[in-house]
Formats: C-alpha cells, structure tokens, sequence
C-alpha cells in the first residue's frame, strides 16, 4: 500500500507539471497578445526633432513653441525609452488569488507535501512494527527516501516556468517536496539517536543542524515557507538531543548562529516573517534556560540575544527598510506601525521576557542577572536610537529601563534585612544598583543626542519621543534609586547626577534652536528645556529637604521665567507652571513642610509664611512679568495657579492661627469658615478686577467659579452646619462685635459689594445668586442678632422664644423689607424690590399664624398695627412710583406729534 501510494503521488506530480506547463504556455500566449494590443492602442511617439539654429533674425521661432518642445522631447524619449510591461495591471498572483486557485494551487501543493513527508514517518514506523527489515535498514531506506525528495524538488524547480514561483510563492512543488525531504531526514536522524541509540548526542546535534541549515540554504530557492521549518528544525534541534552535561554555551552558540543564518537569508529575501520566528525562538530559549536552571550563567543567553539585536541592527533589516518621503504628514497609526512591525515588537518582547526572567533569579554565574538584563535594555533603547523605523523598540526600552529599576528595588529591599548592617550605610551596601539605574538613564539620554543628530530633520514624531524620553527616563530612574537606596536628608550622588543632567539638557536646548534656522525642529528644543526643569528639581529633593526644597522649587521656577527676558522659549513659562504643580503635590503630601511637631503655634508668622508665602508671591509675579506672553495657554494656566497659590496660602494662614496651630482634622469653626468665605469673596473680586484690566478666561472664570464656590459654602455651612442657633457655639461676650458680625453681617456686605461690582460683568443669573446670597446672610444676621439681645451670648435653639423677641422679629423684619424697597427704587434694582416683596410676605404669615397665637395683650395689637400701618405705607410708595412713572409716559396721541 506505502509503494502504491509513493507511486500515485509520483504520478500526480507529473501530471500537475504537465498541466502546470500546458496553463503556463497558455497564459504566455495570453499576454503576449495583450502586450500586442496595448502597444497598437497607444499613440505614436513623437519623434524628436534636431535643433537647428537660426540663420538670420527672421527665422526665429516663436517663444512659446521654444517653450514647448523640451517638453515634448522629454516625453518622446520617454515613450521610446522605457519597455512596453508585458501584463498590465496588477501582479496575475492578485488578479487571480480565487478560492479556486487557492485550493487547487496552493494548499494542495503543501497538504500533498505534509502527505509525503508523514509517508515517510509512517513507512519507517511500519518497518519497525512488522519487523521487515532490521533497525539499520529501515533508517537507510528513510534517509535514501528523503535524499530522493529533496533531488526531486530540486529537479522540478529546474525543469519549472519561472511563472510558477511568481505567482504561487510559498507553494512551488519543490519547496514542498523538500520540505517532506527534510522532515524524513530529520526523523530518521532522531529515530536512530533517540530509539536506537545508533550515534551518539553530538554526532545526532551536528547532523540536526546540518539538515536543518541545508533547509534554511534551500529556502532560498524554494521560499519562505521551508525557511521557516528550517529555523524550526533548528530550534527545535538542542531539544531533541539529551546531554549528560549539557553546555550553555554550545547550546546558544548554536542559536546565535542559527539567528545570524535566518537573517542572512531574510536579507537575502526581503523576508519579514522568518525574522520573527527567529526572534521569539531565541528569546523563549533564553527564557526557559534561565526560569529552569538551578544554577544559570547569564552571559551565553546575554551574549546570544546581544547578537540578535546587533543583527537586527546591522544585517536584517538594518538599514534597508525605506521611510516615508514625509514624516511630517504620516499618521499615528502608521507611525506606530511602521515596517518592519512584527519585528520591532518580537525583538522588543523578548528582549523583555528575558530581562524579566534574569531579574528574577536569585542564582547566577559569574556575571550578575542585573547587569545582563540592564545591558539587554540598554542595548534594545540602542537599536531604538540608531534606527528610525524601531519606534516600539523606543517605546519598549524606555517601560523596560523602569521595570529594570522598579525589580531591582524590590528585590534588594526585600533582602535588605538579610544584607544591610546596623553600621554600615545602605548607600555603601547598593553602590552598584545606584550605578545600574543612573547609568542606564544617561544611555537614554546620549542615545536621545545621537538621534537628534542623525534624524532630527526627517523624523519629527520620534525625535519628540526621544526629546522626551532623555530626561523622563533618566529622571524616573535617579528618582526610583534616591527613593530605594539614598540618604533622603542630603544625598551628593543624586543631586549631582540631577545638576548635570539638567545642564547637559539646556545645553542641548541651545544646541537644538540653533539648528532651527536649519531645519531643526523647534518643539524639540523647547521639550528639552522643559525636560531640564524635572532633572533640576530631583536634584533640590535630593540635596535639600523639607520648607527648603519648596522654597527652592519656586525660585527655580522663577528663573525660568526671568529667563524669558533673554531666550523667548515658549516651554519656559510651563517651567514655573510645573513648579507650583509639585509645590501642590508637596503640601498634600504635607500641608505643615516641616512636620507637625515643629510647625509651633505662632500665628502668620511661623514656617507656613515663607513657605506659602514665597511661593505665592512668585507665582503672581511670574504671572505679572508674562501678562503679555504670547502663548495664551501657557499664560492662563499661570495665573490661575497663581490665584489658587495666593488663595491656599491665606486659607491655611487663617486655619493654623483660628485652631492653635493644628492643621490636621476638625471641624472648622464658624469665624474660621467665614474667613474662608471673605477670603473667596475677595479673591473673585481680585480675579474680576484683573480681568477689567487684562481680559483673560482664567480671571473671567475664576472669578465667577469662586463666587459659585463661596454660595455653596454659605448655603451649607453658614446656614445650617455652623448656624450658633444649630451648633450652640457661643457668639461673644461684646455686643456688636461678635461672632454674628464676622460670620453673617460681614460676608453679606462682601456680597453686596461683589453683585454690585459684577453688574453689567457677569451673567445676570450669577449676579442675582450673589446677591440672594448676601440678603440671605444680612436677613440671618438681623434675625440671629435680635435672638441673642433676648437670649444672651448662646443663642441654642433649646431655650425656646420670648414674647418680646417673637414681636421684634416682625419689626426687624418690617424695617429690612422697607429698606429693601427704598434701596431697590433707588438703585432701580429689581432684585432688592422681589426681595423686599418676599419679606413682607414672610412676615405677614408669621404675624397671622404665629403672632396671634402666641402674643398677648398690648403686643399682639401693636403687631397688627404696626403690620397695618408698613403695608398701607408700601402700597402708597408703589402708587406714588406707579403714578409718577405713568405721567413720563407720553400718550398716543403727543407721540404722533412732530
């Protein structure tokens, strides 16, 4: 059955090249023929006419026939020049790829090939099953099969059309009848090393490689379908052989060569796909070899995967891979998807896999994991920063550099206990994972300069990603070292490193703005200024501390600013914007700075002063010395920190004195929370009235989300959380200047003044909230003031209502409603008149529902009266208003009047 079944596919194959012969001659007809009518179908060339010149002044031709007929030369030559194409329109492989010719020519060429070569498998396994013929004659016969495969491939790619490999690529005959070759001989080899123990573990590793090195050099005429078996085979090959002592260095030595052999084929091919394959391969390799051993030696996977990226680099794909002609104009998604993808990311993972694995072991040679697995991300940030089209090896060495650094923290705090003395300083015991990660950071930061210097002209999206990643890399890094291993008091070795690296990107700053005047690109000059400003600001955290270093990162803020007077940079300004933004992250780590214990109990001036203080101040001056910068951005988000800057600072001024110096916790008071509310009242004034003087959205804005801010604290607390008549807080001993002044009378008076202020500035919806507010906090105040003449300094809601103080209710009330009405008709404020309005009606129902069942004698009718008599006195004001204002009006018939 086996020989019958060899000698049907043998038929088979002749056949198909007869028919594949007879098709093929067909379609050369085929296109002759439409080479023949395209060429009658396009017009005659115009010939070229010899240039004569003139003889006399008469014969001149005329200007724009002179004009005219370089251009038709050119386009002559060019007709007569270039080769008519023999099939017009695309390739016949895509004109034709049906499911027809993908069934009939392709996937029943490689179903046919695995058909043989498991022929093969099933042959030398019916051998040994019916004990035909011995062990030695059975490997014969399989090796003789498969050398025979192989021939016949060879064979029928010599004697095939040239046609053929072009239209069907991967799916020539021969490749497939070579592939089931090698995959015959690569059993039979196994088989007689595996079962029967003919050769030995290194006779059977050499003639694996060979077979699988003679299929990787075969697919170069057969493609790369048997490329990719051949890179198979081999990786696969140390897997299939046992060893006693097994070498790592014999085994990735092997695989580097196999690599270099893979790429050499690649380039050889313009292969995308192999590549690939070879990469994870070798990384998988590297990776079980390491989370397997009880005991690994980093240098043979190290230097092996060192070789894959320098090939990468240098053989395939190197420098061959074509860029767009505009980088400028490529889109985000094609730029992170530039050729060759698949392998920028497969070098990318398993470069990472690999560290990863490295970092996590705790036993090695003589070559420490963290040095490999550093040397591997610094080597991969390399690839990224000799090559434009390795994007995602950027990318990925930059998150690699941080997951290096992060597990090594970890790691040697974890152990730390195990390591450290009770003497010996953890600086002297980590010297050598400060070095890893500052050094690491200063690879990406020379890397970023090499970049710029070779692309910065034609790579505008990835020169920005380096200008980036030169100080967020090296910065994140000295940051996770000074964190896990400094001295957080005051730390030489990091804050030198910070003052250089921000030196060294100033003076790339400069040296990139003038490249401009030559192309250079002037937003990465400016994120190199801007990314000098955090390598400063490492190196005040590490060599000061606490209310200093804030101190310190204002005033280095403000230097960038002053530095606009020389150097208009647009990036300078975001300097001291960044500042206050670290500043803000600081006071919420610790709103004390220097710590609780030492802040004392000195009001306004302690710690706080200057370290709000300063900063502050900076901050509206750095507003005031750009106020005509011409970056809008950059000017309104410096002053809207700054006016939140000034605002925090007297906020915790107020809180530290009201509360004995204690920051933390508690509920602040009801003069504690009306500082708060004049304080925000103020500052939407001070906001309104510098947008009067520079319009700006931040102040226009501001101004009014602080107004909205204030209302909101009224409602809430002023009304009901921190009411003494709620709380049972006491209001004082004086008579008028009290808790009830500071915390109603005063804020309605900062009300008033704001709504009026904000007429005709502001919405009026805005404007009728801020006064409603500060005629609610007056009422309150009138109301709350007429309860403590009764009551006494604790007016609590448990002592009930006196007749007298129910009857001065409605006269205080009266007499608000009443000023209202004048205060409305003589401002003409309509607002003043609806609130007088409502008022009266207030105490209308209080005099008729509560008045009358709770007063007795000579109060009760006084309250009527009185009641009475402002009523009657209001309808006579609006009648003396409505009749005035009616006799202003001129009548229909004095209107018609000329």
């Amino acid at each position: 059955m086996e020989l019958l079944l060899l000698i049907l596919i043998v038929v088979g194959i002749v056949w198909q090249r007869k028919t594949s012969q007879r098709l093929a001659h067909l379609e050369d007809e085929m296109s002759a023929l439409s080479a023949q009518l395209g060429a009658t179908s396009m017009p005659a060339p115009v010939e070229a006419q010899p240039t004569v010149a003139p003889a006399a002044p008469a014969n001149v031709v005329d200007a724009e026939e002179r004009q005219i007929a370089p251009e038709a030369v050119e386009a002559a030559a060019r007709e007569t020049v270039s080769p008519v194409p023999q099939h017009a329109g695309p390739p016949p492989s895509a004109a034709r790829d049906t499911f027809e010719s993908r069934l009939g020519a392709r996937w029943a060429v490689w179903v046919g090939g695995i058909a043989l070569a498991f022929g093969g498998i099933f042959l030398i396994r019916y051998s040994i099953e019916s004990g035909l013929l011995g062990p030695e004659a059975r490997l014969t016969l399989a090796v003789v099969f498969g050398l025979l495969l192989v021939a016949a491939g060879e064979l029928i790619r010599r004697k095939a059309l040239p046609q053929v490999s072009e239209r069907y690529g991967n799916a020539m005959i021969p490749g497939a009848l070579t592939a089931a070759g090698a995959v015959t001989l690569l059993a039979a080899t196994y088989a007689a090393h595996g079962y029967y123990g003919f050769i030995g573990p290194t006779l059977a590793f050499v003639l694996l490689g060979l077979i699988s090195f003679a299929t990787l050099a075969l697919s170069l005429l057969h493609g790369q379908a048997l490329a990719g078996l051949g890179i198979t085979a081999s990786l696969l090959t140390p897997a299939l052989v046992a060893s006693t002592a097994p070498s790592a260095n014999v085994l990735f030595g092997f695989l580097a060569l196999v690599w270099l052999a893979s790429a050499i084929a690649a380039r050889q091919r313009d292969w995308l796909r192999l590549p690939i394959l070879a990469n994870l391969g070798l990384a998988c390799w590297a990776t079980i070899y390491v989370l397997t051993s009880d005991t690994f030696d980093p240098l043979p996977p190290t230097l092996a995967l060192l070789v894959m990226m320098a090939g990468t680099a240098f053989v395939w794909p190197g420098r061959t891979v074509a860029q767009p002609v505009d980088p400028t104009e490529e889109s985000r998604l094609r730029f992170l998807g530039r050729r060759p993808l698949g392998i920028g990311l497969s070098v990318s993972l398993g470069i990472l896999m690999s560290s990863f694995a490295m970092l996590m072991a705790f036993e090695s040679g003589e070559v420490s994991p963290t040095f490999a697995a550093t040397a591997l991300v610094a080597a991969l940030a390399a690839l990224g920063g000799g090559r434009s089209y390795a994007v995602w090896p950027t990318l990925l060495s930059a998150a690699g550099a941080v997951m290096v650094a992060g597990l090594v923290a970890v790691i040697r705090l974890a152990s730390m206990p195990l390591v450290v003395g009770e003497v010996e300083p953890i600086t002297a015991v980590y010297t050598a994972d400060i070095a890893v990660c500052l050094l690491l950071g200063a690879v990406f930061t020379f890397l970023g300069f090499v970049f710029l210097k070779r692309f910065d002209r034609q790579e505008r999206r990835l020169s920005v990603i380096w200008a980036v990643l030169m100080s967020a890399v090296p910065v994140t890094l000295a940051t996770i070292s000074f964190l896990n291993f400094g001295l957080l008091g005051l730390d030489w070795t990091h804050g030198l490193y910070g003052v250089l690296l921000g030196a060294v990107l100033l003076a790339g700053a400069i040296w990139q703005f003038r490249e401009v005047e030559l192309g250079g690109s002037r937003r990465v000059a400016n994120l190199l200024v801007l990314g000098s400003f955090p390598a400063f600001a490492f190196a005040l955290h590490a060599l000061t501390n606490g209310l200093v270093t804030t101190v310190l990162l204002s005033v280095l803020g403000f230097a960038y600013v002053l530095a606009t007077r020389q150097r208009p940079w647009s990036a300078l300004p975001w300097a001291m914007s960044a500042a206050l933004l670290v500043i803000f992250a600081r006071i919420a780590w610790e709103p004390t700075l220097v710590g609780p214990g030492q802040l004392g109990t000195t009001p306004f001036f302690n710690a706080l002063l200057p370290g709000y203080g300063i900063p502050a101040l900076l901050s509206v001056l750095a507003a005031y010395q750009l106020r005509h910068w011409p970056d809008l951005r950059a000017r309104n988000f410096l002053q809207a920190l700054a006016s939140l800057m000034v605002l925090m600072t007297a906020a915790v001024l107020v809180r530290h004195a009201m509360n004995g110096g204690v920051l933390y916790g508690g509920t602040p008071t009801l003069a504690e929370q009306s500082i708060y509310t004049l304080l925000t009242v103020g500052f939407s004034a001070a906001l309104m009235t510098l947008d009067r003087q520079a319009p700006s959205p931040v102040f226009r804005y501001g101004s009014m989300i602080a107004g909205v801010i204030a209302t909101i604290n009224v409602l809430s607390l002023h009304v009901f959380a921190l009411n003494p008549y709620f709380s049972g807080e006491s209001t004082g001993a004086w008579p008028f200047a009290n808790l009830l002044l500071i915390g109603y009378l005063l804020p309605a008076i900062a009300y008033a003044g704001l709504a009026y202020c904000a007429r005709d500035k502001r919405p009026a919806p805005y404007v009728a909230m801020l006064a409603a507010s500060g005629a609610a906090l007056g009422f309150l105040w009138a109301t709350l003031s007429v309860r403590r003449f009764w009551q006494g300094e604790n007016i609590a809601d448990w002592k009930g209502f006196l007749p007298g103080e129910t009857y001065t209710y409605s006269v205080v009330w009266l007499a608000i409603g009443v000023a209202c009405l004048i205060l409305g008709s003589r401002f003409d404020a309509r607002s003043l008149r609806l609130a007088s309005a409502g008022l009266v009606i207030v105490t209308v129902i209080k005099v008729f529902l509560i008045d009358m069942s709770n007063l007795e004698g000579i109060l009760r009718a006084l309250s009527f009266i009185g009641l009475g008599v402002v009523l009657m006195g209001i309808g006579l004001f609006y009648q003396k208003i409505l009749a005035r204002s009616s006799t202003n009006v001129p009548s229909p018939a004095e209107g018609d009047q000329p």
